[in-house]
């Protein structure tokens, strides 16, 4: 029994009710689902590509809707950490697939953050985790045979340009959405 409960037990005893009682902290409420999820507007790809010499093909992925992604702010363990990273992995690897992307050699990734639309400021570089995450799925889509690769030879600075952080349009309803656009860099 703590101290405290002793002089509240003393005082109910002494028929006191002044004392006041401690009180239970408060339950946070949940989050309610945003709703359906919905397809953003494609990234405009002037202003991305303008900046880069000996510009190539261009693809546009909107990546798979999942319910959590990774942020530098959040404080996970190891365990869940791993298992979302392992789930966006395997969703690059399947867009690519679907996509039939060819090896290159060189290129440019940037990622398009589609944020739920919520009146408050976005730092699209929070989300580089999730990027990161992709474009490991697209560089190496097996992690039992690292020396598989698919996209690119390596995701080392002579083969990628980034990943770079864009802001997008915001989605209406649903979580926030990414989008990976991949620009093949032709000469050195």
């Amino acid at each position: 029994m703590t101290a405290e409960e002793f002089t509240a037990l003393m005082a109910r005893r002494a028929g006191q009710s002044s004392v006041p009682t401690p009180k239970k902290p408060a339950r946070r409420k949940k989050a309610g689902h945003p709703g359906l999820p919905c397809t953003p507007e494609p990234p405009e790809l002037g202003p991305l590509l303008a900046g880069l010499e000996g510009v190539g093909r261009t693809w546009t992925l909107l990546m798979p809707y999942v319910e959590q992604m990774l942020t530098s702010n959040q404080r996970l363990h190891w365990r869940p950490a791993h298992t979302i990273r392992r789930q966006l992995r395997g969703h690059a690897v399947q867009m690519a697939q679907a996509e039939r992307l060819p090896r290159l050699e060189r290129a440019a990734i940037f990622y398009v953050l589609h944020p739920r639309s919520i009146a408050r400021s976005r730092d699209p570089g929070n989300w580089s985790p999730t990027a990161k995450a992709y474009i490991d799925g697209l560089v190496t889509p097996n992690p039992d045979r690292p020396l598989e690769r698919h996209l690119l030879p390596d995701d080392d600075h002579t083969h990628l340009e980034g990943p770079n952080p864009v802001m997008g349009s915001p989605v209406a309803t649903g979580y926030a959405r990414m989008s990976l656009v991949i620009v093949e860099l032709q000469g050195t």
